[in-house]
């Protein structure tokens, strides 16, 4: 009896998802902080936004959500 070694795992996302989500966290780690920093000296409503909305982001990737 031969055992498959790829077996389906409903919960598990392909590849390229995967690769998708790695390069966008990396990404967003110095977009955050440019941005923390930008939203430091000149605050507005949209840099606000933009810093939690990127934060939210980041924080769904890390805890694996998305």
């Amino acid at each position: 009896m031969s055992f498959n070694k790829s077996r389906y795992y409903p919960n598990q996302k392909p590849s390229w998802w995967c690769r998708i989500r790695g390069i966008a966290a990396q990404i967003l780690i110095p977009l955050l902080c440019f941005q923390f920093i930008r939203t430091l000296f000149l605050p507005t409503v949209f840099d606000v936004f933009l810093l939690t909305l990127m934060v939210v982001l980041y924080l769904a990737i890390w805890l694996k959500l998305i």
